[in-house]
């Protein structure tokens, strides 16, 4: 009698063990690679390689510049990458009028896109310096740091929950940079200083987490305000920034640069470079997410390593080619699978939500007037006021047909 309560338990089991494993089938019957493999999927993986060509140019404009004339300025190479994105989208504010102008968003937003600009001109700044003091290697490894990072500030602040699957893909695109690292150890390219590995780590660590908060508040600002807005006022903060930390701490080095056309012509690369990743890379954003683009971004590496073969001799890996193969896996694996969001706020019906909301976190791109909210309103009051209207015209009839009944009645009684 005993042996029952057992058996009857590890039958339950073996039943359940059963029916994961026929839902498990039912779900591999049901895979369509069609679902998977959209043009949507195919769009967002050109796109983000295209990123990482851009970030492939801003590398070997960089490396030729500091090996071949002894340049090294970043703080002054950002620094033309936000005087463009000033001239051209801080411009296109100057010209809005209404709440995207942007006397009006300086008004009630201003110390927020300073921050911004702060962490984003010392997010490049300190990945630079770091090369200073480490390794390559240590780099390479260490900056994948801001993957685990965007995805708390993610799930933190944007409200975005991962799947099992989303964890799997980073875990493949990890393996995937793994492997190329593993590559450069075994072709000699442990380049950088080891004057002060600890510092440099720290530094590297300190630049991935810079970048995850300006991604993520990327995402957040293209997706709730505009485009033209974050790019604008991080042009504008971003050059004052970047102004002023140059002439503190490379007004020597810019005094002893021997200015030649090739020199000229280097900063020009790397300025179009790093002006055509911030352009473009909110509207990858926009379309997938700040870490969907990171995992992109991993193959960057793997193209600087690709144009070093032929312009710096290095030597090749296959590694090279499996740690591409890889990343892409893990990069597909992740879109593949949507990510789910949970509003922040739950939605209400009332007309000073809807106002404030529209205040704060409409798109500028078709900016919303008060005349359509009064529309809105108007719309909202008319059916209102129908309904109101039938319903009183209904209770005239009833009366007027009472009021007949009764006449009819004392009539009746009138002739009897």
């Amino acid at each position: 009698m005993a042996d029952k309560p057992s058996d009857d338990s590890s039958q339950n089991e073996n039943q359940e063990e059963q029916s994961k494993s026929c839902g498990f089938l039912q779900e591999l019957r049901k895979f369509n690679p069609k679902d998977v493999f959209t043009w949507q999927l195919a769009k967002t993986l050109g796109m983000g390689q295209g990123l990482a060509a851009f970030i492939c140019g801003t590398a070997v404009s960089s490396q030729y510049l500091a090996s071949n004339f002894h340049v090294d300025t970043p703080m002054l190479q950002s620094m033309l990458n936000y005087m463009l994105l000033c001239v051209t989208y801080t411009s296109l504010l100057l010209c809005r009028t209404g709440d995207g102008n942007i006397l009006q968003i300086l008004k009630k937003r201003w110390w927020k896109y300073f921050l911004l600009g702060l962490v984003d001109v010392e997010a490049n700044y300190t990945v630079v310096k770091a090369y200073q003091y480490t390794t390559l290697t240590s780099v390479q490894l260490l900056d994948c740091f801001i993957i685990p990072v965007l995805m708390l500030l993610s799930w933190w602040i944007l409200k975005t929950r991962y799947k099992a699957a989303h964890y799997v893909a980073v875990g493949v695109c990890l393996l995937g940079v793994g492997a190329m690292v593993g590559a450069d150890l075994l072709a000699g390219r442990d380049q950088g200083s080891t004057s002060n590995i600890l510092l440099g780590d720290a530094l590297v660590l300190l630049s991935a987490a810079l970048y995850a908060v300006s991604n993520v508040a990327q995402e957040y600002t293209v997706k709730n305000l505009s485009r033209v807005e974050f790019l604008g006022m991080l042009g504008l903060f971003g050059t004052v920034i970047s102004t002023v930390q140059m002439v503190i701490l490379e007004r020597k080095a810019v005094s002893t640069i021997k200015w030649s056309w090739e020199v000229g012509l280097l900063f020009c690369a790397f300025a179009l470079c790093m002006y055509a990743l911030y352009s473009f890379m909110p509207i990858v954003v926009k379309l997938s997410s700040a870490t969907a683009v990171n995992l992109s971004l991993l193959t960057a590496d793997l193209f600087s390593l690709f144009c070093g073969i032929f312009l710096f001799h290095y030597s090749f890996s296959g590694l090279y080619l499996v740690a591409l193969v890889v990343i892409l896996i893990g990069f597909i694996t992740f879109n593949a699978v949507p990510t789910v969001t949970r509003s922040a706020e739950p939605t209400t019906s009332s007309s000073s939500s809807s106002s404030s909301s529209i205040g704060e976190d409409a798109c500028y791109d078709n900016p919303v007037t008060q005349e359509d909210v009064s529309r809105k309103e108007v719309s909202v009051r008319i059916p209102a006021e129908v309904e109101l209207r039938e319903e009183q015209k209904r209770r005239r009839r009833a009366a007027e047909e009472k009021d007949r009944e009764e006449a009819v009645g004392v009539r009746s009684s009138t002739k009897m």
